[in-house]
C-alpha cells in the first residue's frame, strides 16, 4: 500500500467520532454491536478505514465526516437522560438541542436526575479527550446533601471510597453553606464513573438532594438558563482544543 493511502486510513472508531456518531468508547460499543458496516462488511473493532475510497454505514445509513465543527454548552435541566436515543421512551438531551443541523452529541454524561453544564459537539477528537480517564480533565459540581456532613465523612469523600469494587481517585470537596439537616458542597472530580458522587454520599450515609455540574475544564456554566444552550464563543474553544491537544500528546507518549 502507498504512502498516500496509508495517509488516508483512519481507526474506524474515530472515523466514527469525526463523523459525529458519538465519542470514540461508544463508538466502539457501536461497532461491537454489529451495527457498522465497511463497504458492505459488518465491521469489527481494531478495522481501519480509507476515508476518501470505503463506504462506512451505521444502522444502514452512511455517514461522512463532519464538515462545520460545532461546540455547544447546554444547560441539562433534571429529568432528561444523557443519550442520543433512549429505547425507553424517555426523553433526552437532544430534544433540547433539536434546532441544531449539524449531528452533535453529548461528552461525558449527566444521569437524569443531574443537571448542569452538558458539552454536545462532532469534534470526535476532542470529545475523546475529554471523556478519557486518562485525561483527567477536571469537573466541578455543586451538591446539596442531608442531613450533615462530618469530619470524617469529608476525610473518605475527599481520600477514596470504594464503590462497584474498586476505589474513587482522591478529590476536592469542599463545604459551600450549612445549615439545620442541609449541606452544599462542591465536588471537584477528575474521573468520570456512572453515578459517582450520588454513590459516594450513599456510601458514607448522605442523601442527595440535588446535583449541578458548574464547570468541565476551563468551561464554565455561567448564568446560562436552564433548558437553554448556547455555542461557545472562540476562546472557549480555543482553550478546550489546546487541552485536547495536550491530552492526546501525553497519550501517545
Amino acid at each position: 500500500m502507498n504512502t498516500m493511502a496509508n495517509r488516508n486510513e483512519v481507526r474506524l472508531q474515530k472515523f466514527m467520532a469525526d463523523c459525529g456518531i458519538a465519542s470514540r468508547r461508544k463508538c466502539e460499543e457501536i461497532i461491537d454491536s454489529g451495527k457498522v458496516k465497511i463497504n458492505g462488511h459488518i465491521a469489527q473493532i481494531g478495522d481501519k478505514v480509507n476515508v476518501k475510497k470505503d463506504i462506512v454505514t451505521v444502522r444502514g445509513k452512511r455517514i461522512n465526516k463532519a464538515t462545520q465543527m460545532r461546540y455547544i454548552m447546554l444547560h441539562k435541566p433534571r429529568g432528561y437522560v444523557t443519550t442520543v436515543s433512549d429505547d425507553r421512551g424517555r426523553k433526552t438531551v437532544m430534544e433540547l438541542v433539536k434546532d441544531v443541523d449539524e449531528r452533535i452529541y453529548p461528552v461525558g454524561r449527566l444521569d437524569r436526575d443531574s443537571e448542569g453544564l452538558l458539552l454536545l459537539t462532532n469534534d470526535g477528537a476532542l470529545a475523546n479527550a475529554m471523556t478519557h480517564p486518562k485525561h483527567n480533565f477536571a469537573k466541578t459540581y455543586r451538591v446539596t446533601v442531608r442531613p450533615a456532613v462530618s469530619d470524617e465523612m469529608l476525610y473518605d469523600l475527599r481520600n477514596g471510597i470504594e464503590i462497584d469494587g474498586r476505589m474513587t481517585a482522591p478529590c476536592d470537596v469542599t463545604i459551600i453553606s450549612q445549615e439545620q439537616g442541609r449541606v452544599v458542597l462542591e465536588f471537584v472530580l477528575h474521573e468520570g464513573r456512572n453515578r459517582q458522587i450520588r454513590k459516594m454520599c450513599d456510601a458514607v450515609g448522605l442523601e442527595v438532594a440535588r446535583l449541578k455540574r458548574t464547570s468541565m475544564g476551563s468551561l464554565k456554566l455561567g448564568m446560562l438558563p436552564q433548558g437553554k444552550w448556547r455555542e461557545l464563543n472562540e476562546n472557549e474553544v480555543k482553550k478546550l482544543l489546546r487541552s485536547a491537544e495536550k491530552a492526546e500528546k501525553i497519550e501517545k507518549e
